[in-house]
């Protein structure tokens, strides 16, 4: 019994995970809609739960159907990037292929509640046959394994299809012997699927992409490199990375004066730019790449065999961290087309590279230049005001404008900008505004590629609807809204802890990269902070609210005071620490002012309904950062949690209402 929980609590996130990085790969609107799984998923396992014991079996009898459904859907219609839409900055040109997206978003939406749906049923079920605090310890500790297992197939780098395979025979063992037929059938053809991907030509997996390289035709002796289905490198010879008109040759034709002995390059890649720092006689070059198989690619195809050269070192890791914790100084330091390849001007959650564009990081770069050193970051822009404001940045930090030269059209630029006025020589131009300049990104807001601080209409609409189908889903199961209404504390409960997890997610990118190991480290810290929660509150007879509530908003106060600089200065040790007690203490008061509670309630249904609303809801609110900062949503998480204390003063209690020692929750086991 206590197994099958523990299996079924895996299974779910280890599917969720799974379908949240899977159909990234392959969906790219999933690229600026990157909430949509996850809210997907939470909305599914909520009503799974929220299903009463003798309804509903008929998912558990066809869980496997649309899991099968949505994988052969995205395989038959995987969606590229659309040109035409005037939020969304593109990198790179690549045709529109698919279903439009008012077709793709809401089918993959409503298969991935349902598949959710059923294995949150599978996992209710087992969930009732324990005392309520036993089945949740079990609970945890299986999203706890779910997670370290899908961490560690993306060390692995592992394929779609061991992801599938996992999946499937976790699936086949909690169906049980009744469903063996039904199941196998779907899963097999899931699997196959998968299998076929998998084995197509030239296709690998990354900890961020699913890769494909594309060998060179007879004209040409470029291979290119695809990521998630769309062109991100081209592999070229030295002899066309040195051509006149190149971006990598203009770094070096702007600094004539500078030695280039010591060359930093972030988004090292393939290599093009490493080997153009050898071909300049650098005496060393820090190849900075977040992304391990893009380096192993490169190591063995790029016909200058840059890594195989003693001169280079190699630093799998996050650029700005990179750039935080070496002590070295450098003659010149390039930003080397950092971008996570489709970039939404209001997309809340962070792209691989957007603390690499923020003023504390041209600020880190600057301090990093050795005397006469020089600073150079080229990419497609796409838009005038990106560029403006890249240069202002520059221009504000080096105390000068930086040299400025156009490629490939007047949206393709290399900024270069010399530790001093003299360090530069501008062959081309000084960079001048051409016209209004937007204010530079900080590390508090980074979001370069939004003009302004705004939630576009877009994000809006499709969040409100997201909501209205959570409401009505709700009602559905037989949840009846108005006996929620007495429960507005559990729903601000869940609101604010959604909300406080994405925080300390932002929180720890910043602290130590955004690299998949730091995220994933996040999710299972949080776990643990839920668990440590749960274990207190069984050895505990009472708990003293006012207590509890005290020691949450002094936390909160605390990690509001505390400003990132002076955290991201310490070294990395107190950093850790530093960072460990401002983003767990929060969560482990809140996860026992949460569970007493919940204890509490005499209609658990209504309350969990009314904590799932929340929760989503607090999702949504992410988005407020657009407009705030992410510092400011511990603002947003305070009032949401006054808002549930002062509502549990008011709260009428019923008949059943007495405190207990084993909640009934699965909202504070976070979904990544």
């Amino acid at each position: 019994m206590r197994a099958r929980l523990l299996l079924a609590s895996a299974t779910m996130l280890f599917v969720e995970l799974a379908l949240i990085r899977w159909t990234g790969a392959n969906i790219v609107h999933l690229s600026y809609f990157s909430n949509f799984i996850l809210l997907g998923s939470f909305l599914g396992i909520g009503l799974g739960f929220l299903l009463p014991a003798g309804r509903g079996q008929w998912l558990t009898r066809w869980t496997p159907v649309p899991l099968a459904v949505l994988v052969v859907l995205v395989r038959e219609f995987p969606v590229q990037v659309r040109q035409t839409s005037g939020e969304v900055i593109y990198f790179t040109a690549v045709k529109t292929t698919g279903l439009p997206q008012w077709v793709t978003l809401p089918v993959l939406f409503g298969l991935t509640a349902l598949i959710m749906m059923a294995i949150g049923k599978m996992t209710a079920d087992q969930f009732r046959k324990l005392p309520s605090l036993e089945a949740y310890r079990f609970d945890l500790l299986g999203s706890l394994t779910g997670s370290v297992s899908f961490a560690l197939l993306s060390w692995l780098r592992a394929p779609s299809v061991v992801w599938g395979v996992i999946a499937a025979v976790a699936l086949l063992t909690l169906g049980g012997r009744r469903n063996t037929i039904r199941y196998t059938v779907p899963l097999a053809l899931m699997v196959a699927v998968l299998a076929l991907e998998t084995a197509a030509s030239g296709i690998s997996w990354s900890p961020y992409y699913k890769i494909e390289v594309t060998k060179p035709t007879s004209g040409s002796r470029d291979y290119k490199i695809s990521a998630n289905g769309v062109p991100h490198q081209s592999i070229a010879p030295l002899k066309v990375l040195r051509r006149p008109d190149s971006p990598y040759e203009q770094p070096y034709r702007e600094t004539p004066k500078n030695s280039h002995r010591r060359v930093l390059v972030i988004g090292a890649g393939n290599g093009n730019d490493v080997a153009m720092a050898l071909a300049h006689g650098a005496q060393r070059v820090d190849a900075v790449e977040i992304d391990p198989r893009l380096q192993e690619i490169g190591a063995s195809l790029h016909p200058a065999r840059p890594y195989d050269n003693p001169r280079v070192h190699v630093h799998i890791n996050d650029g700005r961290a990179f750039l935080e914790r070496t002590k070295t100084r450098y003659d010149l330091v390039v930003l080397a087309l950092p971008d996570s390849l489709t970039l939404v001007s209001g997309a809340s959650n962070l792209r691989l590279e957007s603390y690499l564009f923020t003023r504390q990081a041209f600020e880190a770069a600057h301090r990093h230049l050795a005397p006469g050193g020089a600073f150079a970051m080229y990419n497609y822009y796409r838009q005038n005001w990106l560029i403006d404001r890249f240069g202002s940045s520059l221009t504000s930090v080096f105390g000068h404008a930086p040299c400025i030269t156009h490629y490939g059209g007047k949206k393709a630029a290399i900024l270069v900008a010399g530790a001093t006025s003299s360090d530069q020589s501008c062959t081309a131009s000084v960079w001048r505004p051409s016209g209004p300049v937007p204010s530079a990104a900080g590390d508090d807001h980074p979001f370069p590629y939004l003009l302004h601080r705004t939630i576009p209409t877009l994000y809006i609409g499709v969040l409100g609807a997201i909501l209205l189908v959570t409401l009505v889903s709700v009602r559905l199961t037989g949840v009846r809204l108005r006996g929620t209404a007495r429960y507005v504390d559990m729903f601000l409960l869940g609101a604010a802890f959604m909300l406080l997890e994405t925080k300390n997610v932002i929180g720890f990118a910043l602290y130590f990269g955004t690299t998949w190991l730091v995220n994933a480290m996040v999710f299972a810290g949080v776990l643990l902070a839920v668990l440590c929660a749960v274990e207190v509150r069984r050895r505990l007879r009472r708990v003293n609210q006012l207590v509890l509530q005290l020691m949450l908003f002094s936390s909160l106060a605390i990690a509001w005071l505390i400003p990132s600089d002076l955290v991201l200065g310490l070294p990395f040790a107190p950093r850790l620490a530093a960072a460990i007690a401002l983003a767990f203490a929060p969560i482990f008061c809140a996860n026992l002012i949460f569970s007493d509670r919940l204890a509490a309630a005499s209609d658990p249904t209504s309350a969990f309904g009314a904590n799932l609303l929340g929760s989503l809801f607090g999702g949504t609110l992410e988005y407020l950062a657009l407009l705030t900062g992410y510092q400011a949503l511990l603002l947003v998480v305070a009032v949401l949690y006054a808002g549930a204390c002062v509502a549990m003063r008011f709260t009428r209690r019923g008949p059943g209402d007495v405190a207990t020692h084993e909640p009934l929750t699965v909202q504070t086991a976070p979904r990544p």
